[in-house]
């Protein structure tokens, strides 16, 4: 049997022969040993696995004398809230978010209801090592403190609360906005329905049913979504909303039909915060400088993080930051949560659209183009240093970041080189005012470290 691929944050793999039972029931109990008191909430996405899957982790939970809180689909961010707003010691979200079918995985919450930083995901993965060198050793309750398993009845409310008290629902409701959902078969339909009625949008959602039966590959990326933008084209929708599986993700379409890009979903959402409050806003360090642009407009900080969501959510706590996000359309509003939300994206999008009375399309042209390219190449781990010296050499970059990898910053764009750290590969994207100049950019880079 192969391994799954394990992080700080969780772990995914194939059903069957990476992710089986087995493995579930041993990282939760890894997860258990680390948690403080209180009941372990689980929930899922609608991938046609997540079922069992919750079996055996409430399972788990339960041998290991907890009480497990069952939501059934929920999105990731409404996990979140719940584990948060009842005190939960910690959470579990059975999803694999934007990979393919035969996926699934586990995203492990702390008790403040975000994602759980590195420094925690390295203890369970830790105890979880350990376990599989000694099994014997593994601790379960006795038959006499053993836990039990609740249904939660409405899992969907308090985040549903928390959303629309950030935005203006009469402003919204005056609108009568016509919006279509593409939720693709995830758990974004639930929640999605009950706040267009909220905001009293006309709207149609297509794949709404939660089943993991998905109508396209689940990224929600351009390529993906060209019949989706048909939809929006032809019935006259004033924008699209495009979730992945888990809903922490979502991607616009503008009233044209065309995608817009992920990079605009978290800063649209800030540009809509910023326009009645002031505060330092944070994205990760291969995030479009769209972010920065609207900082410096309003004349608020802006940091960078490493990549990955529990690196922004730190940064954030770190600076008190008013707003944050992932390029990959992923807002994150702690007013609602620390966890990046589509559910926000879409309620703040169609605040912004209320209140300036402009169409997606006026509003993306209203912000400054960039043009961002993700490429990759093959790099053995003992050519890196010198790639990345003839790189820095090179390209003459006006300021050089080591934060996360190397970013190499100038005027009007950057480079971003990360290694992978399981294969002998490195992942670069540029962004420049113009594609053109953002492929040049990737090709110089690969030149030069060609040459190493």
């Amino acid at each position: 049997m192969s391994e799954p691929i394990i992080s700080v944050s969780g772990l995914r793999g194939i059903i069957g022969s990476e992710l089986t039972p087995e493995v579930a029931i041993r990282f939760t109990q890894a997860f258990c040993t680390q948690l403080g008191p209180g009941p372990i909430l689980l929930s899922r996405d609608g991938r046609t696995s997540g079922p069992f899957l919750c079996d055996a982790i409430a399972s788990a939970i339960v041998a290991c004398g907890r009480e497990c809180r069952y939501l059934d689909v929920v999105t990731t961010p409404t996990l979140g809230v719940e584990v948060q707003s009842q005190g939960g010691a910690g959470g579990i979200q059975v999803s694999a978010s934007h990979n393919p079918p035969p996926y699934n995985g586990m995203k492990l919450f702390g008790p403040d209801g975000r994602i759980v930083p590195a420094e925690f995901g390295n203890r369970v993965l830790s105890s979880y090592r350990k376990a599989q060198e000694s099994p014997h050793k593994v601790h379960w309750a006795p038959f006499d403190s053993i836990g039990r398993r609740i249904a939660i009845e409405d899992p969907h409310q308090t985040h549903l609360e928390r959303v629309l008290a950030t935005v203006d629902v009469q402003a919204i409701r005056k609108s009568k906005l016509r919006v279509l959902v593409d939720s693709n078969h995830g758990a974004g339909s639930i929640l999605a329905r009950r706040l267009l009625d909220a905001l009293g949008c006309e709207y149609q959602i297509i794949g709404d049913q939660p089943d993991g039966r998905f109508s396209h590959p689940p990224e929600p990326i351009h390529e993906n979504l060209a019949a989706v933008g048909s939809s929006v084209a032809q019935g006259g929708f004033a924008v699209g909303f495009c979730q992945d599986p888990d809903a922490d993700r979502l991607a616009i379409l503008d009233e044209h039909g065309a995608y817009i890009g992920e990079e605009y979903t978290p800063v649209l959402c800030m540009s809509r915060t910023l326009m009645l409050h002031r505060g330092p806003l944070v994205t990760n360090c291969a995030s479009s400088s769209m972010t920065e642009y609207l900082a410096n407009k309003h004349n608020v900080a802006f940091f960078r993080s490493k990549v990955g969501e529990a690196n922004v959510v730190d940064c954030m706590l770190k600076h008190n930051a008013l707003y944050g996000g992932e390029g990959s359309g992923g807002p994150i509003d702690p007013r609602v949560v620390l966890v990046r939300d589509s559910i926000v994206g879409m309620a703040q999008v169609l605040d912004l659209m209320a209140a300036t009375g402009k169409s997606i399309s006026q509003l993306v042209d209203s912000l400054p183009r960039f043009a961002m390219i993700k490429d990759k190449m093959t790099l053995s781990k003992d050519k890196l240093d010198a790639s990345i010296e003839l790189l820095r050499q090179g390209l003459q970059a006006d300021s050089v970041s080591t934060l996360d990898g190397v970013r190499l910053d100038w005027a009007d764009g950057w480079l971003l080189l990360r290694a992978s750290n399981t294969e002998p590969l490195v992942r670069l994207i540029a962004e420049a005012p113009d594609l053109q100049a953002a492929k040049d950019l990737i090709q110089k880079a690969k030149t030069l470290m060609q040459d190493a």
